[in-house]
């Protein structure tokens, strides 16, 4: 299914989840959760509860006195190199494809990022054309379509539904959108779903936005955090397509193995440090450029102290190996108490669960109500056809994002009521026949 829709700048609130979310509950009083306080227990935000390692401390310690220093918009060259390394080893990319100078743009988190990336390739149409499009999954992280709504730009929204693997198929849009794209976004492991991307999914999208020439981002900031196999980057699949024309057709030149692709990466979610704001952007090196610039004008480059311990993140995995088993864990947890109850699918990537409850918006006000938790309905993250209904509308959000004993009694209180509402419809139903 395919929506379109044009998202007045001066009514983001409309659209935006959590502006939502509070105008949802802003009037039912919450009510007494499992813990001892009875205080409310927040599961509707992906903010992890864990840690950074101590060295991050340290880190910014060391270089406190550049705090009175502007850094450099693209990043320090120490650790773009960091980045880039990392890319490398994780990916096993081709010796020297990510050149840290040419290749690899610091910013402060993704979504700052992924905001200055739509302003950036997105154009002004001229008089008498019709605007750019912007591909985005449906449903998908609000700040996709905030994104394109600053840049004015029409957002064409692309199901991905338990049918199509929870992910979007691109090859499914109309040529005429097509011709009119110039930015499209893959989420992979996908935000509220946790679906990776298989290889020729990556590989069939990268063909289609060379084909079409619009630019394609991939969300890989939840890449580190999966539950058994590592998911794919689209620069690995980049690598593997230009050895493929190499092999075919040795000695001739052949295009950018970069180009059309900007893959983001975040410490946010894979160490534990969301208020860090610090990532990069990786590939095409004519849109890091661009990027760049757009970034020397209306934004701020990440501090030097904050790029000094995001270097030393980049180059440490026990911390991420710690925080993957504390979230598989999660997940072992949500099996075990809500498999029961409902249907529960363990995602391949990502910390929330995407649980399907028949009614969204109202498990989550009686949630909170009644058991003083705060989730996020799935149709808050989705857009609505012409007949009001998404692809998000059965399901909620979990952010499973605390240590496995909180987790344990969330879910505990969350299966309660929800086989508390079952035993009631069942004795309606009863009550009617």
């Amino acid at each position: 299914m395919i929506t379109r829709q044009f998202v007045d700048r001066q009514k983001l609130q409309e659209f935006h989840p959590f502006t939502r979310l509070r105008a949802l509950l802003e009037d039912i009083p919450a009510g007494r959760s499992c813990l001892k306080d009875g205080e409310v227990i927040n599961l509707s935000i992906g903010e992890p509860q864990t840690q950074p390692p101590a060295f991050v401390a340290e880190e910014i310690e060391k270089a406190a006195k550049s705090w009175s220093k502007y850094p450099l918009s693209k990043g320090a060259p120490e650790y773009l190199s960091a980045s880039a390394n990392w890319l490398q080893q994780r990916y096993k990319l081709p010796e020297n494809f990510i050149d840290p100078a040419k290749h690899v743009l610091a910013v402060p988190g993704t979504r700052e990022g992924l905001f200055m990336t739509a302003l950036t390739v997105l154009s002004t149409p001229k008089k008498g054309e019709e605007s750019p499009v912007f591909l985005t999954p449906n449903p998908c992280y609000h700040v996709y379509t905030g994104a394109a709504a600053a840049a004015a730009a029409e957002v064409v929204t692309v199901s991905a539904t338990k049918e199509s693997g929870y992910l979007p198929d691109y090859t499914t849009v109309p040529e005429d959108i097509l011709k009119r794209t110039e930015l499209c976004v893959l989420c992979s492991p996908s935000n509220p779903e946790g679906a990776v991307a298989d290889p020729q999914r990556i590989k069939d999208l990268i063909s289609l936005a060379r084909k079409y020439n619009f630019v394609v981002v991939f969300d890989e900031c939840y890449a580190e955090i999966y539950t058994d196999t590592p998911p794919h980057s689209a620069l690995e699949i980049a690598g593997e397509i230009a050895a493929e024309l190499e092999t075919s057709f040795p000695g001739n030149s052949h295009p950018d193995p970069l180009a059309n692709i900007l893959v983001f990466h975040s410490l946010s979610k894979r160490s534990s440090a969301a208020g860090l704001r610090c990532g990069f952007i990786a590939g095409d090196e004519k849109w890091i450029s661009m990027i760049n610039t757009t970034c020397q004008v209306g934004g701020a480059g990440v501090p030097i102290p904050i790029q000094a311990a995001g270097t030393r993140l980049w180059q440490d995995e026990k911390h991420v190996e710690v925080n993957r088993a504390l979230y598989k864990k999660n997940f072992d947890l949500a099996q075990k108490i809500l498999g029961k109850s409902v249907p529960v699918e363990i995602p391949a990537g990502g910390f929330c669960l995407w649980l399907e409850v028949g009614d969204g918006i109202e498990i989550t006000k009686r949630l909170w109500q009644e058991a003083g938790i705060r989730v996020m309905p799935g149709a808050y993250m989705s857009h609505a056809n012409n007949t009001g209904s998404s692809p998000g509308d059965r399901y909620i959000r979990l952010a499973l994002v605390y240590d496995p004993g909180f987790t344990e009694k969330a879910l505990e209180s969350i299966r309660n009521l929800l086989a508390s509402i079952k035993n009631s419809e069942a004795n309606d139903l009863g009550v009617r026949n």
